[in-house]
């Protein structure tokens, strides 16, 4: 009896992946340096997205440049291989929550922004209560919302189209996941950096004001929560993306049956 074991030989490719997530982030860092400065303080609500725009290309240029396990001709199932078998379930649907609540705080913050002392429209908060009119910025409404949604939807276009191509290319489970997981983290880098940096902001000009209110009250409730998510689970993405084989070992372990289906065996 012969067995063909299509996993027997990794691509010699594997670890241009590492450094090529690795070259994302310190482009990004790089980048998120040269821009937060360039407007003051608010600057970093700039920084943010381009820091998360080159995490994901890193991570898409390590994909493209690492190629499926190679090994002999393989028997496969009929069943068609679907992104949602492979993505990490909880963590995906938190992160699917914290990009909606990014949409709906930039909506939010937009609808009530207003031009701030040098007349940029979308970048000021201004309020008035008992007889004097108070104006607080940096305040993300259109000026930052449009390039924050700009950069939300450039990467969710993107690595949407690279779980689809994991999903449906050549290779096997473990390694599916893997990068699978690598594509989810870095798409959660872009949400949950962007998410802190627009519910702090908004946070800090509530409280920079005396008029908000108990409507200023409310909003603070509710960001406070979304910018504490956000700063725990952007370190997980970074560790993440970071580290390319850090859950490898125990997705083998439990993908040992799985392996197993993808080798065929001549009588």
């Amino acid at each position: 009896m012969l067995e063909l074991d299509s996993t027997a030989r990794p691509s010699s490719r594997a670890p241009l992946d590492r450094y090529a997530r690795w070259t994302g982030l310190a482009a990004g860092f790089l980048a998120a340096r040269l821009l937060s400065p360039l407007t003051g303080v608010d600057g970093i609500l700039y920084a943010i997205p381009a820091f998360g725009l080159c995490a994901v290309a890193g991570v898409l240029v390590g994909d493209a440049l690492t190629g499926p396990r190679r090994g002999a001709v393989r028997t496969a199932g009929l069943t068609p291989r679907r992104v949602r078998d492979y993505v990490p379930p909880r963590m995906t649907w938190l992160l699917l929550g914290l990009a909606a609540a990014l949409v709906l705080t930039l909506a939010a913050a937009t609808a009530v922004a207003s031009r701030d002392d040098l007349g940029r429209a979308g970048r000021a908060l201004t309020l008035t209560c008992r007889g004097m009119t108070e104006s607080a910025s940096p305040w993300p409404g259109f000026y930052y919302a449009a390039p924050m949604l700009s950069c939300l939807a450039v990467s969710t276009v993107a690595c949407g189209w690279a779980l689809r191509r994991i999903a449906t290319r050549p290779g096997d489970d473990p390694a599916r996941r893997d990068r699978t997981l690598a594509i989810v983290a870095a798409w959660g880098l872009v949400v949950s950096s962007s998410l802190f940096g627009v519910a702090s902001t908004a946070s800090g000009a509530l409280m920079s004001t005396a008029c908000d209110g108990a409507v200023g009250t409310l909003a603070n409730w509710a960001l406070w929560p979304l910018a504490l998510v956000s700063l725990l689970v952007a370190p997980w993405c970074l560790f993440t993306i970071a580290s390319p084989r850090a859950r490898r070992t125990g997705q083998t372990e439990q993908a040992g049956p799985a392996e197993h289906a993808d080798r065929g065996e001549l009588r």
